[in-house]
């Protein structure tokens, strides 16, 4: 069946900003998508409100809206562009649900806008509870006995009869927001008041528990010619009761016999069938209970979801361009499989290996929240890696973690234990599933305990724990190994005694990482890696191939293992690697992997074979077809320098993906590996205190007064000399980890004894924090003698707010014209000064018109994503172009160019899922991702971004205010300006009375602690359409921290500073005096 040819233009709809639950593996279905159907002629018009994303790249669709995702900005789109058709399966849940608003308001029919992909009936035939069980029931699927409630009273009603534990979903959300498992009626109505407010459609599920079962996902293919296929079966390593986003996951399924497969594919298929999804790619999880066989369907995704981006990297099957060709008519059997190029789609993948997912946690971030793993997904990233066998595979994931752990290390010096001991260790590590549970597997096994005892209290599978089980005999065999031999005649340069080299070899085949076999055998890396080459034991390298090397590869995409055949077949041609950024985590996100791909996509243009390293399954990078070789690896320098030594390369990029690729930077230097870009002792000269020091001081430039603190005593000397309040932080760190404002001297002894180890080695950073000071970002390029500056951003918070976590204005809207000149001539004479080669980012901060100079990051940041899209200039494309040999000059790129409008990037933060996680934003980073507003001033622009996180600001009703002592003055200010503006202003009894001097009317509301009805009240009972709430000291945070979790919990719109108050007064008086507009960013920048 060809292609449809009625349909000219589609819209399709992003899944907005990175959250928990929803990552760049939207990304990268939406930008396979686009590029699947513009290969075939169609029109694409894309919403997202992301501007991280390669999505939203000016070339991927042909009209771009970087715009908030509600139904109201959805529906000027569809009147100014007139769509065709809507594909609403490739943009998460978020995607989904907006697509299903727009049917039902009527809006796709008053512009004859048709459904393509999956039809309105399907969706909630899937999404709804109630509908998929009855679905179920049609075609003899057994679900979890359960019932839909809508209120506290529905739920009780449904527990008496299914009894507990329960397990509590909401509707219509993704990575099990909302969800959880109670155990008794108490938990059943604190979850089910969550999960009600959680769901759009405020319904919620509740199921018979089946914790304990064995979890599996099948992602599944059909067209309309009812062909279906099954690209990929995953099975989680955790039992029921994890979430699948939170567990660890495998693939292709591992403990399944054949006839289990068989039947659970068959039911897969008639599920497929009866939802009636009729072209795309479904993912579908079931649940078996191990003690008979019985399975049962828990949920289907009618949508390209996160598991599709796994099971597309773990196969080489591209579902999202797939799901893409089958909505505009094409079926199966027409279109060919690039990677082997004469196979149809309708052939099934086969894999001749195995595949581990390992999610990637950030619970230090939040050490309040609870970190048992649930229903309820937490984890903010996640590593996948290949291998011939689970052992192997496994070992990879670990080492790609970026955690410090390379494989199985030692937590418990213990040996054995006694019955107290093993019962207090069940309980504490092994009863609860957490982030690290595997380690504590392996302590229970390394201790005494036996699988089967482990078994039972986790639920995890025999054969994963026999195969852990045989990584630690090998451990083992090593370890004695080297206890029976005399190692003291071993020379660096001859080191084929350190161990047996079979044993070696058996080891490698294992997973088990260079750096962990050190540390069993008391040497350094470098002596393993030499034993390995002296015995040539090398790692070869295999081809991805979908078809289990039946037929030929024509898509280089590779990963390492060690067998006798290698397949990389590395060409004559001039190359350049791009290290990755590995997994996403707070700090280092999807920003990084843009800064990648633009890389890969310039050095193409260039005509250099572009070679990409990465362990993140999620990303746009990793897809087989952007650069011209995959290698699928780890990013370690055991892994990386394989590669290098491999293929030969003319140098390695480091400077795109973040701290990840930096931090190999001067081992790979260090090992002959030529590094190109900005060199390795200009990157120290920014890391190095006392080298940038030097350099602010040649330049007459000023920073904050600072020093490096080694002891507590050492501490207390620095921070009395530069005076209170000092920003400290350890060295070495990424996205403000540990970093803290300190007001005093027993602050900074509580933080010295409690945060961070102290040592000779591992000193402490104290600087004199700046208060009330404006921070300025700058991203630009430097070619060595030119310097292109991109942009120019002022963050919305003051000073002491991470930048990750500020909102940002570009251009900026408050500081002087004079000072943004000097800002730029000192970027200027820094870059050139360090010899930069590349991007160059450096936070400034603005204190009475002086100008300090905070931080200098000589890389790509977290920034040019979005500059690059406020500016219309793609900085990492033409920093990529600098570093392989390219002038500034050449590019002939406009210098004095001046944009007529204003963008605004806001944060995302992942607060709601964390239970007792305080809002207060401060000098660690939090926030998960980011999304833009842009539009003509600055009041437009911010209310855009607003609307684009939490949905918009109100224009009308109560602002509640409780702010400290020192803001008093400027929000009665801005109370009065919103008195003016219609709002009622509520506040607690000091900020009612600086309001009230004012003489702008104020009804004072009691604080929790001083009786009822109080602002908790007010709150619960929607009195309050927005607060501003701000605290200094950890008393007035802990007071007034049910202020500010209501308000997330109830979605009502706050703001903890007083410039985000500010900001947000101009943002309403904006959208009372105008109705926002929207406009293509291909529009902004003709």
């Amino acid at each position: 069946m060809p292609k449809r040819t009625d349909i000219k233009k589609i819209l399709i709809i992003g899944s907005g900003p990175i959250v928990i639950g929803q990552a760049c593996e939207f990304d990268y279905s939406g930008t396979q998508a686009c590029r699947a159907l513009k290969e075939d002629g169609y029109e694409i018009v894309l919403v997202n409100s992301n501007p991280a994303t390669i999505m939203t790249d000016p070339d991927v669709a042909d009209s771009t809206y970087i715009e908030p995702m509600t139904t109201e900005i959805l529906t000027k789109i569809i009147h100014k562009e007139r769509p065709d058709a809507l594909l609403p399966t490739l943009g998460g849940q978020t995607g989904l649900n907006l697509s299903v608003s727009l049917a039902e308001e009527g809006i796709l029919k008053k512009y004859n806008v048709e459904l393509i992909g999956a039809k309105l009936d399907a969706i909630h035939k899937a999404e709804n509870r109630k509908q998929f069980k009855e679905a179920m029931s049609n075609i003899g699927i057994q679900v979890p006995a359960s019932g839909n409630a809508k209120s506290i009273r529905e739920a009780k009603e449904i527990a008496k009869e299914i009894k507990f534990p329960i397990i509590i979903r909401p509707s219509f959300t993704m990575g099990g927001i909302g969800g959880n498992v109670a155990y008794n009626i108490e938990e059943l109505e604190e979850y089910v008041n969550f999960a009600l407010e959680a769901s759009p459609v405020h319904e919620v599920l509740i199921e018979r528990s089946v914790l304990g079962w064995k979890e599996y996902e099948l992602e599944v293919m059909r067209d309309r010619k009812d062909n279906v296929v099954i690209i990929c079966s995953i099975e989680n390593l955790d039992p029921m009761g994890v979430h699948t986003g939170d567990s660890i996951t495998v693939a292709p399924a591992q403990t399944l016999t054949d006839k289990e497969y068989q039947i659970m594919r068959d039911a897969a298929i008639r599920i497929i069938r009866e939802i009636g999804v009729e072209t795309g790619g479904s993912n579908v999880q079931f649940a078996i209970n191990p003690a008979n066989g019985e399975l049962i369907a828990i949920e289907m995704n009618p949508r390209v979801s996160r598991s599709s981006a796994l099971a597309s990297k773990a196969t080489g099957f591209p579902i999202a361009k797939i799901a893409a060709k089958l909505a505009v008519g094409y079926t199966l059997d027409e279109i060919p499989n690039d990677i082997t190029r004469y196979t149809p789609a309708s052939f099934e993948p086969s894999i001749d290996y195995c595949v581990v997912k390992i999610p990637k946690f950030n619970f230090e971030k939040f050490p309040d929240a609870n970190q048992t793993l649930t229903t309820h997904m937490k984890s903010v990233g996640e590593v996948m890696a290949i291998g011939r066998t689970f052992k192997e595979s496994l070992g990879k994931a670990i080492r790609s973690l970026e955690i410090n752990r390379y494989g199985f290390c030692e937590h418990h010096s213990k040996t054995v234990l006694n019955d107290s001991e093993k019962k207090e260790f069940i309980e504490k590590y092994l009863l609860n599933p957490s982030w690290d549970r595997i380690w504590s597997v392996v302590d229970g096994l390394r201790m005494g305990m036996n699988i089967d005892e482990i078994h039972e209290v986790t639920r995890i599978d025999k054969w994963f724990l026999y195969n852990i089980e045989q990584i630690l005999e090998v451990e083992e065999e090593i370890k004695y190994q080297h206890k029976s031999n005399d190692l003291s005649t071993t020379s660096e340069n001859d080191t084929e005694s350190l161990i047996d080299p079979v044993l070696l070899k058996k080891a490698k085949q294992y997973g088990i990482s260079d750096i962990r076999l050190a540390n069993l055998l008391n040497a350094s890396e470098s002596d393993i890696r030499n034993c390995r080459w002296q015995n040539n034991i090398r790692p070869v390298f295999k081809v991805v191939d979908t078809c289990a090397a039946e037929f030929q590869a024509y898509t280089p995409y590779l990963y390492s293992t060690y067998e006798e055949e290698c397949e990389a077949n590395p060409t004559s041609k001039k190359k350049i690697i791009i290290l990755g950024s590995g997994p996403n985590r707070i700090g280092q996100g999807i920003e990084f992997d843009y800064c990648c791909v633009h890389g890969v996509m310039a050095l193409k243009e260039m005509g250099f074979e572009a070679i990409m390293v990465n362990c993140n399954p999620e990303t746009v990078s990793t897809d087989y077809d952007i650069s011209d070789r995959l290698y699928f690896e780890p990013l370690t320098f055991e892994d990386v320098f394989e590669i290098v030594e491999k293929e030969k390369p003319e140098g390695v990029i480091v400077q795109f993906g973040g701290q990840t690729p930096l931090k190999l930077a001067v081992p790979l230097f260090n090992a002959g590996v030529k590094i190109l870009g900005t060199s390795p002792d200009s990157i120290d000269m920014a890391e190095n205190r006392e080298r940038f020091a030097s350099l602010l001081s040649k330049l007459g430039l000023l920073q904050p007064k600072n020093g490096n603190a080694r002891s507590f005593a050492e501490a207390k000397v620095i921070a009395a000399s530069i005076a209170y309040p000092v920003l400290i932080r350890p060295s070495y760190v990424l996205g403000g980890r540990a970093m803290r404002v300190v007001f005093d001297e027993d602050e900074l002894e509580e933080y010295m004894t409690h945060a961070v180890d102290v040592s000779p080695e591992h000193p402490v950073l104290i600087d004199k924090f700046l208060e009330d000071a404006i921070e300025i970002d700058v991203d630009a390029v430097c070619d060595g003698e030119d310097v292109f500056i991109g942009g120019v951003m002022e963050h919305i918070e003051e000073a002491g707010v991470h930048s990750g976590d500020s909102a940002c204005s570009l251009p900026p809207y408050s500081v002087k014209e004079e000072v943004i000149e000097r800002i730029k001539v000192q970027t200027r004479a820094m870059a050139i000064e360090m010899k930069v080669l590349g991007i160059i980012n450096i936070q400034f901060a603005v204190k009475d018109d002086e100008v300090y100079v905070l931080e200098v990051n000589p890389r790509g940041s977290r920034t040019i994503p979005f500059v690059s899209k406020a500016i219309g200039i793609p900085l990492a494309k033409i920093a990529a172009q600098v570093i392989a040999g390219r002038k500034l000059k050449e590019l002939n790129i406009n210098n004095n160019r001046k944009n007529n409008h204003v963008a605004v990037k806001e944060a995302v933060f992942p607060f709601v899922r964390f239970h007792g996680t305080d809002t207060i934003l401060g000098p660690e980073m939090k926030s998960t991702g980011e999304v833009m507003g842009i539009d003509t001033d600055f009041g437009k622009a911010f209310a855009k971004a607003q609307m684009a996180v939490e949905g918009g600001l109100p224009l009308a009703g109560t602002v509640f205010i409780s702010v400290k002592d020192k803001d008093k003055a400027t929000i009665a200010d801005i109370a009065h300006k919103l008195h003016n503006l219609g709002f009622k202003i509520s506040a607690t009894g000091g900020t009612a009375r600086a309001i009230a001097e004012k003489g702008t009317p104020v009804t004072t509301v009691l604080k929790e602690c001083e009786g009822r009805p109080n602002v908790i009240d007010h709150l619960k009972n929607n009195d309050i359409q927005m607060v501003i709430n701000t605290a200094e000291g950890k008393i007035s945070q802990k007071k007034s921290y049910n202020i500010r979790r209501n308000a997330i919990i109830s979605g009502i719109p706050y703001f903890t500073t007083v410039q985000g108050a500010i900001a947000t007064e101009s943002a309403i008086r904006s959208m009372i005096n105008g109705e926002l507009d929207v406009k293509s960013i291909q529009e902004y920048h003709i």
